[in-house]
């Protein structure tokens, strides 16, 4: 049976299709490892590569889609199903919309898909697929195949990717239960990892230096991120990934991290308010220093990428200025400034929806750009234009300058704020083009 994986393309104005965030996805190539031999098998991604229908020819095409991608994910899947192609949708919006996906493809997925591919694709090729796939249970990580990445790399493509960097996952779930995020909905609300020495393996396999690890949380667990930090150290790789603010309290695993080559971490910190803190539940913050914090990680030679909220109920006039006071007194390697979005499966869509605030199904616009529901305190337009002057400010070549130390003024942090700055700029020229 030949086989096409395909990933959607993000909006041609989303801050996601800035070369930084463009990796290629660990879902698909691991699917693509678990594939029998015997299947003839393709990867797309619309990110970098147009599809070509014409010269399409598979027996079934599986396509993972996050909420912002739906529409085209949808469309894609209708191109292909009138061309008579079995298609299954997958990824966390079909997972959480089941209905609503179902109503564009032959089959779909819910939830992780590896413990149920190979029979999946044995249905595909017996022409007896089910409407819906998932597993009893959260497969296991324990010997996961090495993901095909050579699919994504081939030809030219990969000079499309932020191809210096590698991307790894040791890890899944997040026991936090924070409003606005749907991971522990999708991947549970306790961790599972895969074998450290599986990890350190694919590690050792791979001519990258540089590495993104593609936790959740990775610190989450402060014994096993000590194991796993002792075993990578000695393969002198330099990483970076997502944790959550608390790792400031602990001296030992900061320690830890640093040794085994962490570069940078991305963080949550979403919003200076106790009581915004409280509103979605990001306990883990509460009573934590932000300055002190991030001095504590620059310390320990740690990078801070920084995640902020805009939209809070308690948001006002006053909360983007302020949040950008802070990075910039931090000196803040990098920032993300999203607008609250509630995103289906998460307890926050739940609440607005049952309050009647939500002002659009339109899962275009679910990319942390725009207002999706009624605010009290700003219109649609006034939020948007502030979150986008955030990016703007921040990502200013005078801000650039000002906060990265001039040891980092020929790194990897300077080429990607300056990046971002050039993002953020012409997306604002071509938002105000022609009104201002």
């Amino acid at each position: 049976m030949k086989i096409t994986l395909i990933v959607p393309g993000w909006d041609v104005h989303s801050f996601w299709r800035i070369k930084p965030f463009r990796f290629p996805l660990l879902c698909l190539s691991t699917l693509a490892a678990l594939t029998p031999e015997h299947h003839e098998l393709e990867l797309v991604d619309e990110n970098v590569e147009e599809i070509d229908y014409d010269a399409l020819e598979a027996d079934l095409v599986g396509i993972t889609a996050m909420t912002s991608q739906a529409p085209r994910a949808y469309e894609i899947a209708r191109l292909l199903r009138a061309r008579g192609i079995q298609t299954v949708l997958g990824g966390i919006h079909p997972t959480m919309m089941p209905d609503e996906a179902m109503q564009h493809a032959d089959a779909i997925v819910l939830g992780e898909a590896e413990g149920l591919w190979p029979q999946l694709l044995e249905d595909g090729e017996q022409g007896r697929l089910k409407k819906r796939y998932m597993c009893e249970t959260r497969p296991s990580l324990e010997h996961l195949p090495v993901p095909r990445r050579d699919l994504y790399l081939k030809d030219r493509r990969y000079k499309r990717y932020y191809t210096s960097i590698d991307t790894v996952q040791t890890g899944r779930g997040c026991p936090f239960g924070c409003d606005f995020c749907s991971v522990t909905q999708f991947s549970g609300n306790t961790y599972r990892f895969r074998p450290i020495e599986d990890v350190a393996k694919e590690l050792s396999a791979m001519k990258s230096q540089l590495i993104m690890f593609m936790d959740d949380n990775i610190m989450g667990n402060p014994k096993h991120a000590r194991e796993l930090f002792a075993a990578i150290a000695p393969l002198h790789k330099r990483w970076f990934s997502q944790c959550s603010l608390n790792i400031a309290n602990d001296d030992t695993l900061l320690k830890c991290a640093a040794e085994s080559g962490c570069d940078e971490l991305f963080i949550g910190f979403e919003t200076l308010s106790n009581e915004g803190l409280q509103e979605i539940h990001k306990n883990q913050n509460l009573g934590i220093d932000y300055k002190k914090a991030v001095k504590k990680l620059h310390d320990y030679g740690i990078a801070v990428f920084g995640a902020f909220i805009f939209g809070l109920e308690h948001d006002d006039n006053t909360t983007i200025q302020r949040t950008l006071d802070l990075t910039n007194d931090c000196d803040m390697e990098e920032a993300q400034f999203s607008i609250l979005t509630p995103f289906p499966g998460t307890s926050l869509f739940a609440t607005m929806k049952a309050q009647g605030r939500i002002t659009t199904y339109d899962w275009s616009q679910y990319d942390f750009s725009h207002l999706v529901f009624r605010h009290n305190n700003f219109t649609k337009d006034e939020l948007e234009d502030k979150h986008l002057t955030a990016w703007k400010e921040f990502y200013s070549v005078k801000s650039i300058f000002t906060r990265l130390d001039p040891k980092k003024l020929m790194s990897w942090c300077l080429i990607e704020n300056l990046t971002f700055g050039y993002h953020s700029q012409k997306i604002y020229r071509n938002r105000y083009k022609g009104t201002r």
